[in-house]
């Protein structure tokens, strides 16, 4: 039901001992670790939401496809979460809902999925394409008939960026009289609200990475590589019950932090190097992501300059989050502070993104939205700012609020120097 507490997985934490603070205290085996996920009947009331989304804009039918990567629609309704190849879930305007598999994810997606009817379709295979002789697979016409649709007019077409050709040109062959519709205004809708259960899983996700960048600070030193923070980093989220990383984590150094979107490499960390951390964690399907810059050793007068100056900017704007408030008018107000202060040629972008399942997801906050911020929505306050030399980010995670926003993560705002 709604609002109700999601189930709890509980893991043992004997291995956190030399790791984790509470372990020292605990006996053996006698601390466990509290995991939110979504309950069973939320995800009932996320597709009857979608239907009455469906029955408004006019569909006959709503065609959510994911990837391996951005794995959020899908899973949204159904938990499942691709491997290799490519998934989607069918929605008509009433009744049961199907999803679409590859030819070699069945027992997997029974396993796993929320959704009950799974239909294979070669469509959807991985990308190194197989034949899969012998193998029986459904059409388009036979899953749309599943769900009693058997003759759409009107498609609606949610991730349309990662929809595949083939299928869209499977479709356009099954109903050559069928209009495709972009309906991703209709996830957008669905997922820019939280419940309090996705808010639990997104607040255990950042607690893991917050912990996990502790770790990291602890242990970081010269001579160590990129790829070999990122060890730690992993190390340390799983252990604390994550499922996977919420993206690919960055650890990046020297000229390399001036990347906005990079990764890590085997480059060797020198004493005098901005490190730039953005570690994540995913809960449930929920990702964190906590950016913060870091110097090994005395940060020099320009660089020190840049953290302040990124900081006070990433403080400024969580200070204008609140419901209702425009959401280009927060990124006006972001430019304008970099061009006042003098660091136009910092700027990028900013100053956020929505969060959610995916790290990075609608909506943007930029200076062409036309929205207005309501209780609830989730973003990442992503400030980045780009030097000759490096470059460095402030990212942490909250919800708007009636008159203000709820951070999830801030616990390392400072000059952070490693001696």
């Amino acid at each position: 039901m709604a609002g109700s507490i999601g189930n709890q997985h509980r893991l043992p934490r004997s291995s956190l001992r030399a790791r984790h603070p509470e372990a020292h205290e605990c006996p053996e085996g006698g601390l466990t670790i509290e995991i939110p996920s979504i309950p069973d009947g939320e995800y009932g009331e996320r597709m009857s939401k979608a239907q009455a989304l469906i029955r408004e804009r006019g569909l006959d039918i709503l065609l959510v496809n994911s990837n391996e990567a951005e794995f959020a629609n899908v899973r949204y309704f159904s938990n499942y979460w691709p491997i290799f190849e490519i998934a989607g879930v069918v929605i008509p305007p009433e009744g049961e809902a199907a999803l679409i598999i590859g030819p070699e994810s069945e027992a997997f997606a029974r396993d796993r999925s929320k959704v009950k009817k799974v239909h294979k379709m070669t469509e959807y295979r991985e990308p190194a394409d197989p034949a899969y002789p012998g193998v029986s697979v459904s059409s388009f016409q036979e899953v749309f008939a599943d769900v009693g649709v058997p003759q759409p007019r009107r498609i609606g077409i949610g991730g349309y960026l990662v929809t595949t050709a083939p299928v869209l040109d499977g479709l356009k062959a099954a109903f050559p009289g069928a209009e495709l519709v972009r309906a991703d205004d209709i996830m957008v809708a669905l997922r820019s609200i939280k419940s309090e259960n996705e808010l639990r899983c997104l607040r255990k996700a950042f607690e893991i990475a917050e912990d996990a960048v502790e770790v990291v600070l602890k242990g970081l030193r010269p001579g160590m590589t990129e790829l070999q923070v990122v060890g730690v980093a992993q190390g340390a989220i799983y252990e604390r019950g994550a499922e996977y990383e919420g993206m690919p984590q960055y650890v990046f150094a020297g000229r390399s932090t001036r990347h906005a979107i990079s990764r890590p490499t085997h480059n060797v960390l020198e004493k005098g190097d901005l490190v730039q951390l953005n570690i994540s964690a995913r809960i449930d399907g929920y990702s964190s992501g906590v950016g913060v810059p870091v110097c090994l050793g005395k940060m020099r007068p320009r660089m020190k300059e840049l953290v302040k100056f990124g900081l006070e900017a990433h403080q400024q704007t969580i200070s204008w989050l609140k419901a209702g408030a425009p959401a280009s008018d927060v990124a006006k107000r972001y430019r304008q502070l970099f061009v006042d202060r003098g660091y136009e040629r910092c700027f990028l972008y900013g100053p956020c993104h929505g969060l959610g399942m995916i790290e990075v997801e609608p909506p943007w906050m930029e200076e062409t939205s036309e929205y207005p911020l309501a209780p609830n929505m989730t973003f990442q306050v992503d400030t980045f700012v780009s030097g000759d030399e490096f470059g460095l980010r402030w990212e942490d995670g909250g919800r708007v609020t009636a008159d203000g926003f709820e951070l999830f993560s801030g616990r390392f705002w400072g000059v952070n120097e490693i001696s």
